[in-house]
């Protein structure tokens, strides 16, 4: 029900623009969110949007990411500047809608050369 799109392979400064648009179906979302996974790695967050716009950045990612959403089209986006090697993992899209429900994307890997 959610479908992930904008990763590829970039030369590290370079940027990327992740999306990640959820089925019309889901309502009442409330939080989007990024995470991350590199191999061997625990899933981390990137960044959260609550329904009001609110944002919360990982601290590795502050300033070089932004999240913003579309609650029209049910789209989260996620823009990555100055990307680095340590940047490269599968992306994965999180919502949180009403009545606890909690929904995955597929992933997309995105990896940083140097």
């Amino acid at each position: 029900q959610l479908v992930e799109s904008g990763g590829g392979l970039v030369q590290a400064g370079g940027s990327l623009r992740l999306s990640c648009a959820a089925s019309e179906s889901i309502l009442g979302i409330y939080t989007m969110a990024w995470y991350r996974q590199a191999p061997g790695k625990q899933r981390d967050m990137v960044a959260t949007i609550n329904i009001g716009g609110g944002t919360n950045y990982a601290d590795s990612v502050k300033g070089r990411f932004t999240i913003s959403r579309d609650n029209a089209e049910n789209t989260v986006y996620l823009q990555m500047n100055g990307l680095k090697t340590e940047d490269t993992a599968v992306y994965y899209c999180r919502i949180t809608a009403a009545f606890k429900r909690d929904y995955w994307g597929q992933g997309t890997q995105v990896t940083v050369s140097s």
